[in-house]
């Protein structure tokens, strides 16, 4: 993206509303629905949302974490009357590596349930549909003031959101949040059925879904079939229920229809889902952070990989284990350098600079605007300023000292209140055997994607890594210890550490519990190491409330200013894990000088890419006979598209998002970003942001012709 005539026509070029940019809040779509006819779309408004009537929203879910309602790592989208549901392979990648074991390794070989009662349900996952939104600004505005601090703003806003979200759930089955918009200057109550038996039902093996692995992670062109397919569970009378065996499948308001008639270049394409987080209202204080952040990030999960990768490659068993924690560490490993290198390339820091230009030169023309918003830029640099080095020590300590798991298991569980249970007196034996019960359950599950011996290794080199790069003044106290005893070695400290704590043994920890002791307890060097971290993150934290606190009021100073500055702009605001639709079009792209990339790929590809078994390109010989055969009906004639590429605006959480043509049908799945554009969470590029698909056509061959799961394509209504 990104006093009078020369200005303003930089102004105008800066900000004049693209209809491929933006992260639109359903409920306001009528702003949008005139340009999105001119690109195509066929439907109205209220076909997306409604209140009172069936619509597009109806059939999409977010997928969450139970006890994490609203925090929405995936979408994903129903297609059949029977709640099943299309998603991201990688988003059920760690369901899907938690049932896999040796003998049963659906990660290598895939898993097709041919009935659902084959299907196999997924602990700890849910399903979001939303019911309705509403813009409550006025009402939290009233409980404000401009006198209130920032801590008694949050404060205030927390009260009249907890009042509101009651009103809107009592005596409903119902969760609902109060989501602030545009850095704290509008509000929105988003109200969820959430859904809490969500079962895995079918996944193609790795070398499909995961096709072309961390090397073709973050690029285009693509070949991957990244999709998996889940079922929504209801109780009998159809409200959210825990897992049951006499629960029954979802009955939704609407599903999409699946096409199979392909995209062309120029079609329209919408996308809805629960993108995670992105900043682009972020000046050039916070965009100097986050490039600190990234590089930080990359450095410490370099290191992180190659401990995980070694222990991976020495055990079939371990590979199992450590296949999700890799795929999602490698993620953002690869995202950090890819951005970085296109905010350098892309010259981000340049627009923000101009943009903070225009908007002191708005500030400073009229005395009553230097008066409510000439300190807000101010406020930000200073408070970046004064938390940098904090900032610096907390982004180290997330990528190092809270990675090895068991020093944290290790102060969760002698920290936690089950635990004090066990050792207060007053707690009935019945009520002490059930602890135990849940507490030793819980460590079963635990050890069972947990190698002790990679855990031990990346303390010795992550807490390394921590020593050196940050100052001695923010180290944890158990850093004391190995500076002291072990002369700065921590391999020595890890290896005794692990040899000696009651958590790095599942024998040792399960007997622990049947026997609890505050004394040892306090002595275990394992849950001294997980005691001092977190007090450490707690310390540093606090050190940096103020500065926080400064920069969160600049930026609502800061974007208030920039919607008067232009009261005719169509405003888009941030990602924050609700639900938005992003419009654009099927389109190629010029990466750079003598390059062009089409807008789609096909099964050649997969061909040409081909590399050993076991390796990130290997091909499974059933797709090489079917291409040996040209056997792609009714997908595909002379040969099948795998992926397309769109424009639309999407980041993190769009994952598994449903791609639709203008007349509401599914045409893809949104599974990843182009690296030339990684700077999009930022600052949108127009010219080179691309939103990678697999396309329907390549999924329906996967599930038809490679899995031969006729019962999912039965339930389906295919569009031809």
């Amino acid at each position: 993206m990104k006093k009078i005539c020369i200005i303003m026509i930089a102004v105008l070029a800066t900000f004049t509303t693209r209809a491929d940019e933006g992260m639109w809040l359903l409920s306001l779509l009528n702003k949008n629905i005139d340009a999105m006819r001119a690109m195509g779309y066929r439907l109205s408004a209220e076909d997306i949302y409604a209140v009172n009537q069936a619509c597009l929203k109806d059939a999409v879910v977010g997928l969450g974490r139970i006890g994490r309602p609203f925090s929405h790592f995936c979408t994903g989208e129903i297609i059949s009357p029977k709640g099943l549901v299309m998603t991201n392979h990688h988003c059920a990648f760690s369901l899907i590596q938690e049932q896999s074991t040796l003998e049963h390794d659906y990660l290598s070989n895939g898993f097709w349930a041919r009935a659902m009662n084959e299907e196999i349900s997924s602990p700890g996952t849910s399903a979001s549909i939303l019911q309705w939104m509403e813009d409550v600004t006025d009402r939290v505005n009233a409980a404000l003031n401009d006198q209130m601090s920032e801590h008694e703003r949050e404060s205030a806003i927390a009260n009249i959101s907890r009042t509101i979200t009651r009103e809107a759930t009592n005596g409903k089955k119902l969760q609902a949040q109060v989501q602030s918009m545009f850095e704290g200057n509008q509000f929105f109550l988003f109200v969820y059925k959430i859904y809490l038996d969500v079962r895995l039902v079918g996944a193609p093996p790795q070398s499909l879904g995961k096709f072309g692995g961390d090397t073709d992670n973050w690029a285009w062109p693509r070949h991957t079939a990244d999709f998996s397919l889940l079922r929504v569970y209801t109780a009998p009378n159809g409200e959210p229920a825990a897992y049951s065996p006499a629960n029954v499948p979802l009955s939704p308001r609407h599903f999409f229809p699946v096409s199979a008639g392909g995209v062309k270049d120029g079609d329209f394409a919408m996308i809805m889902g629960f993108p995670g987080s992105t900043d682009h209202f972020l000046t050039s204080f916070g965009l100097e952070e986050t490039m600190t952040v990234n590089t930080i990030r990359h450095e410490a999960r370099t290191e992180t990989l190659r401990v995980m990768k070694a222990g991976m490659d020495a055990s079939p068993a371990t590979r199992i284990q450590y296949a999700a924690k890799y795929a999602q560490c490698a993620n953002y490993w690869k995202y950090s350098r890819e951005q970085n290198i296109a905010l350098e390339n892309l010259r981000t820091i340049d627009a923000k600079l101009q943009l903070e230009q225009e908007f002191t030169g708005w500030v400073n023309a009229d005395p009553a605007r230097v008066a409510s918003h000439g300190k807000a830029l101010e406020m930000i640099r200073d408070g970046y300023r004064e938390k940098r080095d904090g900032s610096t020590a907390i982004t180290y300590l997330g990528e190092t000292l809270f990675v090895p798991e068991l020093p944290r298991l290790a102060h969760e569980i002698g920290s936690g209140n089950m635990f004090e249970a066990l050792l207060a007196p007053e707690t009935s034996e019945e009520k002490k055997k059930d602890i135990k019960e849940r507490l030793k359950a819980s460590v079963e599950l635990f050890f069972k994607n947990v190698d002790v011996k990679i855990d031990e290794n990346l303390v010795a080199v992550l807490f390394r890594l921590y020593r050196d790069r940050v100052d001695e003044g923010r180290w944890p106290e158990s850093f004391r210890v190995v500076q002291k005893k072990y002369k700065g070695n921590f391999e020595k400290f890890a290896r005794e550490m692990y040899a000696k704590s009651v958590f790095t043994s599942e024998e040792r920890l399960k007997a622990f519990i049947d026997n609890p002791s505050r004394k040892k307890l306090d002595a275990d060097p394992c849950f001294q190491v997980g005691k001092a971290t977190r007090a450490l993150y707690t310390r540093l934290s606090a050190e940096s409330t103020s500065a926080r606190q400064a920069i969160s009021k600049g930026d609502r100073l800061f974007v208030n200013g920039l919607m008067k500055m232009y009261p005719e702009k169509i405003w888009s605001p941030d990602a924050n894990s609700t639900i938005r639709l992003t419009y654009g079009k099927v389109g190629s792209y010029k990466p750079k000088d003598g390059v062009i990339y089409d807008y789609y790929t096909t099964l050649t590809g997969v061909i040409e890419k081909e590399g050993p078994a076991g390796s990130e390109f290997e091909v499974p010989a059933r797709v090489k006979a079917l291409y040996a055969a040209r056997d792609f009906a009714p997908y595909g004639k002379d040969n099948l598209v795998t992926c397309f590429i769109t424009n639309n605006d999407i980041t993190g959480g769009n994952s598994g998002s449903p791609v639709i043509n203008a007349n509401g049908e599914l045409i893809g799945v949104a599974f990843d970003g182009n690296s030339e554009a990684m700077s999009g969470d930022i600052d949108f590029e127009e010219n080179l942001q691309r939103c990678i698909n697999v396309d329907t056509r390549y999924v329906l061959f996967v599930i038809d012709k490679i899995a031969g799961a006729k019962n999912l394509l039965e339930e389906m209504t295919i569009v031809y």
